[in-house]
């Protein structure tokens, strides 16, 4: 089981959304990100945000059907996803998360989603953005990345330099080398087989998983 967060970015609908749907037992919908739930015919369990995206007309009807809305004001630190990211941690310590809409649209919106994952009380959770053809998520220690052979795998130092341990199942393997922050080493792997790992010995790396086909 997952807990599916609903970001307000680009959501593009198909037959890739419906494991993860399949798999969730609490979706939650940040701000405008309401519509994509009610675009499925779905109803978010918990709406939060300073709702400033969303039409009044709706929120009424999702209060009245007696969904929960977390209201913030608009001056606040937070973004709205980062409080529905800390809300979702602290209520389903042991779930997994995934951000749903949390590409496209503004760059510094995508920009600030990715470095969310690397929030102090957010470290160690499973916690992945994801959208039709690709998925991000930081790896501490060590990761595997399932798909296809030919998919493509990304490896972005996030915050300063990372120490490789070694990678398994690329074309172009790491032993004991270092990718640095700022050049572009670490970009357009190719998968060799279903599945490829990675091992880091130091440094926090962000992996992007770009899928061949559809869904992720």
């Amino acid at each position: 089981m997952a807990i599916l967060i609903f970001a307000n970015g680009e959501c593009e609908p198909g037959e890739w959304l419906r494991p993860h749907l399949a798999q969730a037992n609490t979706l939650i919908a940040v701000d405008g990100g309401t519509h994509h739930l009610l675009k499925l015919g779905l109803r978010p369990h918990l709406v939060i945000g300073d709702l400033d995206s969303l039409d009044p007309a709706v929120l009424i009807g999702l209060e009245q059907a007696g969904v929960e809305i977390r209201r913030y004001p608009g001056d606040k630190d937070e973004t709205d996803l980062e409080l529905a990211l800390l809300h979702a941690a602290a209520t389903y310590p042991d779930q997994p998360i995934r951000i749903l809409g949390g590409f496209g649209g503004r760059l510094d919106h995508a920009i600030a989603n990715i470095l969310l994952l690397a929030h102090p009380q957010l470290r160690g959770r499973d916690i992945q953005l994801v959208d039709a053809k690709q998925r991000a998520w930081l790896v501490y220690g060590q990761t595997t990345i399932s798909g296809e052979p030919g998919d493509t795998v990304s490896f972005i130092p996030l915050g300063g330099d990372v120490h490789i341990r070694q990678t398994t199942g690329l074309k172009w393997q790491l032993h004991d080398e270092w990718l640095y922050f700022g050049p572009a080493r670490g970009v357009s792997n190719v998968l060799l087989g279903t599945t490829a790992q990675v091992q880091i010995a130091e440094g926090v790396l962000l992996c992007v998983h770009i899928r061949q086909g559809t869904g992720v």
